[in-house]
């Protein structure tokens, strides 16, 4: 419920309203209100309470000022489970009237739960929140989603999560791509039939179009149509930022500058500074270091901040501390595969050959039992010595649709394999060259 009514508030434009990530981060937590609001950046948090008794709810509520700690407006609310939307709508709309904000329209309402179904719209919520955890949750989000949209096939909100969740499958090489890209553009076209004005589907089939199309127009246009309905979307600013505009049309300004909007829209939000962190690369390294390192002030288990850290301090020579970070961030994800590659990288730098074949060797035989991206398998290659296998695992890459090609161009980990003139056919297939 919380995430529902954070974002009907969000969709009032006089209202400035931390993002998911960084109002959950207080969730259960004691922290002193004044702390609360310096860090989001706000001057009133709304509070609550959910009990459930049966078929019915107690639901309180009430908005306080940071600063003094004075309840501004306090509501309880006694209702059956149905009655759950309106009560959110109702919620949003007493903030807005309470902190005096007019309303675009009165006819127009904040919350639109896109569903009727109750499970279907729980299923949707479980699956989004296994989805911001990224790694191996992604998996069981996807099945949540497609529970959700099994019981209400006209539920878009939960079509676009679903097509979200089967793009990062892919993307996170946790699938082969024809058996999670395909249904996520499937999803992402379905959820825009539903609700052509739903912002979120606009950004799932910008994913699409970047990973399973390689359609760079389209891409675009369908960013900046989400981002027109919904300009406070910390996470299509983040994607756009760094997907499109760094890695596929090289905009790098441009692309760093979308990615500060999206931490301030979220600034607890671990996922959104360490994509903060990778735009920083071609532009500033000692800032992604440092913003690298704010990401694990915030998660110091986020793998996302640790991969910028190694990225960070290999391209600045510094291998040994590299090697360190690497090592220990190995343990913080299951030995993940770009991790591992990464540090076969870091290792080949420092000299230590016998590690990089170690750590490629582990992959190939991990390979054997499970999916392992060749990208990845390209990359580690390449760190052993064995040039000839990192060619041969490029251009699997390339002929599946690995969609981890999107970084081929810019992403330091296709240093070497962009210097061998073999790799040339896929940069122009690409046209980047």
């Amino acid at each position: 419920m919380s995430e529902e009514i954070i974002g009907a508030l969000m969709q009032i434009k006089k209202l400035h309203v931390a993002a998911r990530t960084s109002s959950f981060s207080f969730k259960g937590k004691h922290v002193d209100l004044r702390v609360i609001g310096e860090q989001l950046n706000v001057r009133t948090v709304l509070e609550g309470s959910v009990r459930k008794s049966g078929n019915r709810l107690r639901i309180t509520a009430q908005l306080v000022n940071t600063m003094d700690g004075y309840h501004l407006w306090s509501e309880r609310y006694d209702r059956e489970m149905k009655d759950v939307f309106a009560i959110q709508e109702e919620i949003a709309k007493s903030i807005a009237e309470r902190l005096q904000v007019t309303l675009d329209s009165e006819r127009q309402p904040l919350f639109r739960a896109g569903t009727d179904n109750l499970e279907a719209f729980k299923f949707c919520t479980q699956g989004r929140s296994l989805f911001f955890q990224r790694g191996l949750r992604l998996l069981p989000a996807v099945e949540y989603c497609k529970k959700a949209v099994v019981l209400d096939p006209k539920y878009a909100l939960a079509w676009a999560a679903l097509a979200d969740a089967y793009n990062m499958v892919g993307f996170y090489g946790l699938a082969r791509p024809e058996a999670c890209l395909p249904k996520a553009r499937e999803a992402a076209q379905r959820a825009i039939a539903l609700d052509p004005s739903l912002a979120e589907a606009h950004t799932s089939l910008a994913m699409s179009h970047l990973f399973y199309d390689w359609d760079r127009s389209s891409a675009e246009r369908e960013f900046l149509r989400s981002l027109e309905l919904k300009p406070r979307n910390s996470l299509a600013r983040s994607w756009y930022g760094l997907y499109y505009l760094q890695w596929v049309a090289g905009r790098f300004e441009e692309g760093l500058a979308q990615a500060k909007q999206a931490v301030q829209m979220d600034p607890l939000s671990a996922y959104a500074r360490a994509i903060k962190a990778f735009t920083y690369i071609p532009v500033d390294v000692d800032g992604c270091l440092e913003t690298a390192q704010e990401t694990l002030q915030i998660d110091p288990d986020s793998y996302l901040g640790r991969w910028a850290q190694l990225s960070a301090l290999n391209l600045q020579g510094r291998f040994a501390e590299a090697a360190e970070v690497g090592e220990s961030a190995l343990k913080v994800s299951g030995r993940s595969a770009w991790m591992m590659a990464s540090l076969a990288r870091t290792y080949a730098q420092l000299g230590k050959r016998a590690d990089s074949e170690a750590l490629y060797m582990e992959l190939r035989w991990r390979s054997k039992r499970e999916y392992v991206a060749p990208a990845i398998l390209a990359w580690a290659a390449c760190a052993a010595g064995e040039q000839d296998e990192a060619i041969r695992f490029a251009q699997e890459a390339h002929t599946i649709g690995d969609p981890s090609l999107i970084a081929t161009k810019y992403w330091p980990d296709f240093a070497e394999l962009r210097k061998d003139h073999r790799f040339d056919r896929i940069l122009i297939s690409r046209e980047w060259k």
